[in-house]
């Protein structure tokens, strides 16, 4: 069996968490969507099943061992059995024990290379099974967004650290990173405690981590080029201006358990910052994963463009109660994230004809 037929149903049962959770996101913002019974599931199926199990098989990928991919294949199974109606405490024990499968690829990995990138992707693995524990143990999502943010964002400045090894060497890159992480992590740590200053300290590790991976990241440089990497520099830079803007909502109004402000900041998090990471880095990640071919072009752009541009009028209408304008932008999020996979689907397709 060819290694993209074996890799395939990972990526489809990703896909199914992932349309599983645009429609439970848009029935708690009040579209009428059959996905009211997974309204509560959101967090769960975008974080592990969906983008847990994509990074999971991402990695698996480059170990090249067999061992590695049961962490995808645990967090697909988790994510599979929330959509066909399994208690979510046995599909998110699934979810947990696909997360310490990730976590102890990241050991691995830091032992036989120990470097700054390798520690950073080791924490984020770590917070993902905070998270993950946090939100079974408190049959919640809330206790533990913070670290499952953790995860995700160590994981991409982990990635993008590897990479910025190849510029010039920086004096204050590891000591900033320690301040940006160690911040980041102590407001989520304080945000599971539900403690006063989780949510001020969470924002300033945002806002602290957006202008560290802007100053040390290589896509500063590379924007200047053309094709795909203006492309992927343009994800970037574009979902570092989100990161910033979540950290500067969740220190000027705080990180409720619900409600616009909750929204506007995890959505300028996970949405801006992660999807565009998403977008980035698809042409690049699929090809070296599911071994097909992905050739650029210039409709990449139009998702990315639409999924900032319905950010804005969500964050805008989370931020002056205008609760239509917020519906309109969560759908258009929704819409822009199809529309990138359908992109990606017929670029590829069409390649494989070639």
């Amino acid at each position: 069996m060819s290694t993209t037929l074996r890799r395939l149903p990972l990526f489809a049962a990703a896909a199914v968490a992932l349309l599983a959770g645009l429609a439970a996101g848009l029935a708690r913002i009040g579209w009428d969507v059959p996905a009211a019974d997974l309204s509560m599931l959101h967090g769960p199926l975008m974080v592990c099943g969906f983008f847990g199990t994509v990074i999971g098989l991402e990695r698996a990928a480059a170990l090249a061992r067999p061992w590695p991919f049961a962490a995808p294949l645990l967090t697909a199974l988790g994510g599979l059995g929330l959509v066909a109606g399994a208690p979510p405490a046995v599909a998110g024990a699934s979810m947990l024990l696909g997360c310490a499968v990730f976590l102890a690829v990241a050991i691995v990995i830091l032992r036989k290379q120990p470097a700054l990138y390798t520690v950073t992707l080791a924490l984020g693995a770590a917070a993902w099974v905070v998270g993950t524990l946090a939100w079974l143990a408190a049959g919640r999502v809330a206790p533990g967004v913070g670290a499952w943010a953790c995860f995700l964002v160590l994981t991409i400045a982990g990635e993008r650290l590897e990479l910025s090894r190849f510029l010039p060497p920086s004096k204050s890159k590891a000591p900033t990173a320690a301040l940006a992480f160690g911040t980041l992590l102590l407001g989520a740590a304080l945000l599971a405690g539900e403690s006063n200053w989780g949510a001020p300290i969470f924002g300033i590790g945002l806002l602290g981590q957006a202008a560290w991976m802007f100053r040390h990241d290589v896509a500063r440089r590379t924007i200047r080029q053309s094709g795909l990497t203006r492309y992927m520099a343009a994800c970037l830079l574009s979902g570092y201006v989100w990161l910033a803007a979540a950290g500067a909502v969740c220190i000027t109004l705080g990180l409720p358990e619900a409600g616009p402000v909750y929204d506007a900041v995890l959505h300028s998090l996970f949405v801006g910052f992660v999807f565009a990471m998403v977008f980035g880095h698809a042409p690049v990640i699929l090809p070296s994963v599911l071994k097909v071919k992905l050739p650029f072009h210039r409709g990449f752009y139009a998702p990315l463009a639409l999924l900032h541009l319905s950010l804005v009028l969500r964050v805008a209408g989370d931020l002056t109660a205008h609760q239509e304008l917020r519906q309109w932008g969560g759908l258009l999020n929704a819409v822009a994230i199809l529309v990138f996979l359908a992109t990606t689907a017929g670029t590829a397709a069409m390649a494989a004809r070639r």
